[in-house]
């Protein structure tokens, strides 16, 4: 049986896409996955690696590599794994990276295995809307992806907006596999009377605006209840950390707000189903803001669930496509509740089940398909 290594920068529990990733290769390879944590999975194996820790010195020493320019420096610095290339088992027959960080580490390790990039979001733009990021770590990401990108065998990324960017820039041509969640026969639940259930669940950061849920719940009529199921990044800051303490009591002091624990991602569709509605108001701080194709919206639509969003485009597009929600006109809270508030329970039922119809179409069955005809013809 051939071999597969995966690599990746997170914690496997939270990580949806790579996870899939996982299920899907182990069916024909024995696969070896290396993240910061993750559950058992029978003939996978795990090898976990600990974030590098960033020490006042490590910092330091870091600023000055990214502004010297100094990449090399500045990537073993960053991510601490040399490690691995002693003590992983190979060689690996492919090795599938994602996040353009885990680059440099795939062919130190690939003794010439092809290499899969997924590169999820665009690198060179991830966070342009911080200053620190932009001056730090722009111009590395810039560099990585001109040095790695031309040697890949093939490349993946989750929307259409991100690989004509990655196209434009890197004259490379990603496979479009979305994040699409599994397929899940489940049926819409039932409406309860005079009520409109709406749902978040996601990570919590400042870039997400979360705030702008809690100031639309003051534009809604009594029908609208909303429950968050948040998430915290274990690496979170003390800034981050901060943040989401001030949200949950700003949150918590509504009446028609809970904030609920959060759940595995493969029991997030099955949990959400017992909602109405879907809500996600991201404004477009950035460039992969503006592109974003997220977990959420595939889970949304296999859990039955109308949708609720703002006009980003592509997630608008989904919406509009299968006419399962609204679309605000601008990301004002105000603007999505106007929405909300005209809709009537025959609106929201109608678009739970047309929820159901795009749930045959966009699932992670049909993207494995696509991912499998890569790896074959990477292969090959």
């Amino acid at each position: 049986m051939k071999s597969v290594l995966i690599l990746v920068f997170s914690n496997l529990r939270h990580d949806a896409r790579v996870m899939r990733q996982v299920h899907w290769l182990r069916k024909n390879f024995a696969v070896t996955a290396v993240c910061f944590d993750a559950d058992p999975i029978p003939g996978v194996t795990f090898v976990k690696v600990s974030q590098t820790k960033l020490t006042p010195v490590r910092k330091a020493l870091l600023a000055s590599a990214l502004l010297l320019r100094r990449y090399p420096t500045a990537y073993r610095l960053f991510h601490n794994y040399q490690h691995l290339e002693t003590s992983l088992t190979g060689p690996f027959d492919l090795i599938v990276a994602n996040d353009i960080d885990t680059l440099p580490l795939a062919f130190r390790l690939s003794q010439g295995a092809p290499v899969i990039f997924d590169a999820h979001e665009y690198a060179p733009r991830h966070f342009e809307n911080s200053l620190v990021w932009r001056t730090f770590f722009q111009p590395f990401y810039i560099h990585l992806c001109r040095q790695y990108i031309p040697k890949v065998s093939a490349m993946l990324t989750v929307g259409k907006g991100l690989a004509e960017e990655y196209h434009r820039n890197f004259a490379v041509r990603p496979t479009i596999i979305t994040n699409a969640t599994r397929y899940s026969p489940i049926e819409p639940s039932p409406l309860r009377e005079g009520a409109i259930r709406l749902v978040y669940h996601g990570i919590a950061n400042p870039s997400r605006q979360l705030e702008l849920l809690i100031d639309m719940m003051a534009y809604l009529d009594e029908r609208f209840h909303l429950d968050l199921f948040l998430m915290i990044s274990d690496f979170a800051s003390s800034r981050t950390r901060q943040y989401i303490n001030n949200f949950k009591m700003r949150a918590e002091a509504h009446p028609r707000i809970r904030i609920r624990q959060p759940v595995k991602s493969d029991q997030i569709v099955a949990t959400i189903n017992a909602y109405d509605m879907g809500v996600f108001l991201l404004p477009p701080v950035n460039f992969n803001y503006t592109h974003t194709l997220p977990n959420k919206l595939f889970d949304f639509i296999q859990a039955r669930l109308g949708i609720a969003i703002g006009p980003t485009p592509e997630m608008a597009s989904v919406v509009n496509s299968y006419r399962n929600g609204v679309v605000a006109t601008d990301f004002h809270p105000k603007s999505l509740a106007a929405k909300l508030n005209a809709l009537t329970a025959d609106d929201v039922a109608r678009f739970k089940e047309n929820s159901a119809i795009a749930a045959n179409d966009l699932n992670a069955e049909k993207n494995e398909v696509i991912f499998n005809e890569v790896v074959n013809g990477v292969l090959r």
